[in-house]
């Protein structure tokens, strides 16, 4: 099978950084993009790269591993590597592909990078959209694709994403929420509501039509509306 993972390493211990590094350089789906000893590191290296796979430590100085997850918007897929099993079901609230408990042997590491693989090759062919960030709603972190985000509703304190599998309620601002996502994507046609300007089927001078369902515009935001049309 050629390589078709980018993968990174992040561990604060220089020998795990080792071992782990080799095997996924002997590993024939995987090429190795960077090793690094802590999130900050980490976060600093991947800012502009397009990573597949992150082989993850948790404990580690600084920035922990979930806290290094937390602060990722669009998070590849994860395996967790950790030498204590006490963080496997706080681990899968983060939809992590698998969780390896150090030392990793070959035969463990293999079956863990399968997976992934597999992951991989069949959000291809699903067509699953690769873009996605994590937010936080009922006291659960949910995996939130952003293509399938139709618009999105300030409520108070919360907003409101309806998504083509339904709604997702989520504490933050509509301008907050709206800065996690794509730029040009999303258009703010209402102080009250957004819409993905790509799921747009009608509009009129007052309102936007998605599917069956219209969303009030603004006067004053058609003409940024037909502008943000003739781009998409």
């Amino acid at each position: 099978m050629s390589k078709v993972l980018k993968t990174v390493v992040v561990d604060d211990s220089g020998m795990q950084l080792k071992v782990i590094s080799k095997l996924v350089e002997k590993h024939p789906s995987l090429v190795l993009e960077g090793v690094y000893e802590n999130g900050v590191a980490a976060r600093e290296g991947m800012r502009n790269a397009e990573i597949d796979l992150i082989l993850l430590d948790i404990e580690m100085p600084i920035v922990d591993g979930f806290d290094f997850l937390d602060a990722l918007e669009n998070r590849p897929q994860i395996i967790i590597i950790s030498g204590k099993p006490d963080y496997a079901l706080r681990a899968f609230d983060y939809d992590v592909t698998d969780y390896l408990h150090k030392p990793v042997g070959v035969e463990r590491f293999n079956t863990g990078i399968q997976r992934a693989v597999v992951n991989h090759f069949r959000s291809l062919e699903e067509g699953i959209p690769q873009d996605f960030i994590f937010v936080n709603s009922n006291l659960q972190k949910r995996k939130l694709y952003i293509d399938h985000i139709k618009w999105i509703e300030a409520l108070g304190d919360y907003v409101k994403i309806i998504t083509k599998d339904g709604k997702i309620l989520v504490l933050s601002t509509l301008k907050a929420f709206l800065q996690k996502l794509p730029e040009g994507k999303f258009l703010r046609i209402h102080k009250s509501y957004a819409v993905n300007v790509e799921k747009i089927d009608r509009f009129s001078s007052t309102n936007v039509e998605i599917g069956d369902e219209k969303i009030p515009m603004s006067r004053l935001r058609k003409g940024e509306l037909e502008k943000a049309l003739a781009g998409a």
